[in-house]
């Protein structure tokens, strides 16, 4: 599975730009190797891979080719979390997310030390979801239209290797089976939206999900 250029209306103005690589086993019914490359920042490339012990393991290279292992950041409150969504289309995503009264007053709602902490951020289809591995945001959401399997799971993989949680609207964790199973699949999975929630934690997940004013999840086959 290979997207070559995502967010490229902003690629073409130099701000940002993801290559997405997944490598899917049928056989296992599981990714087995998944790359995002970030073309223009330091911190390059997000990599997992299960390794021959059966163990998925993520990975973070920069520029320099230094490597560190992916964690997502300390449990956090959601009140004390940076949360992201992919709000850049005003109709589509921005009036939705701004609906979202009861996710905006929690992140308002002050820390222990009484200081205002929660922010709301934009991010991008599986970089989106990197981030939550590498520990620079604490969750991505995904509520309106849902991302399509390209966009989603090469950072899926990632996010579970690095010990992460992607959950639907229910709260059930999203299997890694993307029922590739047969021309006929990938197809259906090629016009399939997922929405979701990955957080770093499967508590700010729940958190997350009981603040949303949303329709819970209903499975369309395709994801």
């Amino acid at each position: 599975l290979v997207d070559p250029l995502d967010t490229s209306e902003l690629a073409v103005r130099g701000l940002h730009g993801y290559t997405h690589v997944l490598v899917y086993s049928r056989a296992l019914a599981r990714p087995v190797v998944s790359v995002v490359g970030d073309i223009f920042h330091h911190l390059q490339l997000y990599v997992a891979a299960r390794g021959d012990d059966g163990t998925d393991r993520a990975h973070l290279v920069t520029a320099d080719s230094e490597c560190y292992p992916l964690r997502p950041a300390p449990p956090a409150a959601l009140p004390e979390s940076l949360i992201t969504s992919y709000l850049m289309r005003p109709v589509d995503r921005f009036v939705p997310l701004a609906r979202q009264e009861r996710l905006i007053q929690a992140l308002g709602e002050p820390a222990a030390d009484g200081r205002n902490r929660g922010r709301i951020g934009v991010d991008f289809g599986s970089i989106g979801l990197c981030h939550v591995a590498a520990g620079l945001t604490d969750a991505m959401i995904e509520f309106a239209k849902g991302f399509a399997i390209w966009d989603l799971a090469p950072g899926h993989y990632i996010l579970h290797a690095a010990g992460g949680v992607v959950v639907d609207l229910n709260g059930a964790p999203l299997p890694l089976d993307y029922r590739l199973d047969s021309v006929p699949d990938i197809a259906r999975a090629m016009n399939g939206r997922q929405k979701f929630v990955a957080a770093s934690s499967a508590a700010l997940a729940r958190e997350l999900l009981a603040t949303l004013d949303v329709q819970p999840s209903v499975p369309d086959g395709n994801c």
